[in-house]
């Protein structure tokens, strides 16, 4: 099993607090596939408004979360060739959600490659708290280096 932790990751994608999205990395196979872990935790900002009384874990943060361990796909393929991070430019996006996450969830994140290139990729992703599929995209990205 490879593991990527919090310091790893930052060393791999541009994001920082309060915009950095996934907290590990649990499982990948090298230009592939990799699995990533987001805890929800009620003290994130982005709770203030979304929605008072009732926290709901944003669509859109949850659709940074899955491009961010897209992100982290292409790295594992290409990391001997990168001498610095990478800017990930996100383009087309088709996206589905199904259930929502709320603080105290942890949200599992699996991004498989259909293709990875030097210049960029395609890459299917689904976002799971338990069992339960809560998300899926399909999502194109560029790579600038």
């Amino acid at each position: 099993m490879n593991v990527i932790e919090l310091q790893g990751i930052t060393k791999i994608i541009p994001q920082r607090f309060p915009f950095l999205l996934i907290d590990k990395v649990i499982d990948f196979d090298p230009g592939k596939k990799v699995v990533a872990i987001k805890n929800v935790t009620a003290n994130e900002e982005f709770f203030i408004g979304h929605f008072p009384g009732n926290p709901i874990f944003p669509g859109a943060m949850l659709l940074e979360a899955m491009a961010q361990t897209s992100c982290i796909v292409y790295h594992t393929k290409y990391q001997n060739e990168l001498t610095g991070i990478p800017t990930y430019i996100l383009g087309s996006v088709k996206a589905s959600f199904k259930h929502f996450a709320v603080p105290g969830d942890q949200i599992r994140i699996e991004a498989v490659a259909v293709k990875v290139i030097p210049t960029g990729g395609c890459v299917d992703v689904k976002s799971f708290v338990g069992e339960k599929l809560i998300a899926e995209a399909e999502l194109f990205f560029a790579v600038k280096k």
